[in-house]
């Protein structure tokens, strides 16, 4: 009992990660509201910013805050933080809807026929469950721009392939576990994958190079190959985000 005890933590917590970063930990579970605890210290840090504090990372469940140890030692960025979520309030930010046009099946959603069989579906009512549901993206990661999103539907929920595949393209949308996801660029991947946008998720030439942020709802939108193919000329010559929000 005296060693279960010894192992609990209590949130948040604050912790190294090297010798110019820490972590700021809201909980060990992954859930909307710890996520939103995140995003809102990332934003109050944004709008608030602690001199030599050069980057902040959200995760599912916690922050990392990376700073310049020729500025700010980390004992001190540590009680600057602790004293920052005394006053932490969620809620400020009202989060981007945004609706994602997506072209399902064809050569890049090589896993749907398969997925639907498993499912006992048919292509049609996998498509529509998938784009029926909002999905949070609760962070940005593995890939410059690679975007976890929760809230895919139960039925939905798919382990990933035991060997994973070399090459999957970028802008394929993918399902692993209970998490839905859009690629950024072309990288392996055990996903199983239904579909792609013409959306460039990840763009270096762009003022803001990542598509989507950690917080942002989207919600998936079928489109045919016409559709798609009109999309891409669009997007090719350099379409903004706005022309795909949810109004």
């Amino acid at each position: 009992m005296a060693m279960t005890q010894s192992l609990r933590h209590t949130y948040p917590r604050i912790i190294p990660c090297g010798d110019s970063a820490l972590v700021v930990e809201f909980s060990d579970q992954i859930d909307e509201e710890t996520n939103e605890r995140v995003i809102a210290l990332a934003d109050m840090l944004a709008t608030r910013p602690i001199t030599g504090v050069v980057e902040t990372v959200p995760t599912y469940r916690s922050l990392l805050v990376a700073y310049d140890p020729t500025v700010i030692r980390g004992k001190n960025l540590s009680a600057a933080l602790e004293a920052r979520l005394g006053h932490l309030s969620v809620g400020g930010v009202t989060a981007r809807r945004i609706t994602v046009p997506v072209l399902y099946g064809h050569e890049v959603g090589i896993d749907l026929d398969d997925l639907a069989e498993m499912k006992q579906m048919s292509r049609e009512a996998l498509i529509a469950l998938h784009a029926s549901a909002e999905y949070r993206v609760y962070m940005i990661g593995f890939a410059p721009g690679f975007s976890y999103l929760g809230g895919l539907p139960q039925q939905l929920h798919t382990p990933r392939l035991a060997v994973p595949r070399q090459r999957i393209e970028a802008s394929a949308i993918g399902i692993g576990g209970k998490q839905a996801s859009i690629n950024s660029v072309p990288c392996p991947s055990g996903w199983r994958y239904i579909g792609r946008t013409p959306l460039r998720i990840f763009d270096p030439s762009r003022a803001e190079p990542f598509l989507l942020r950690a917080g942002d709802r989207v919600r998936f939108r079928p489109v045919d190959a016409d559709e798609a193919e009109c999309l891409d000329a669009a997007v090719r010559r350099g379409g903004s985000i706005e022309e795909w929000e949810a109004p």
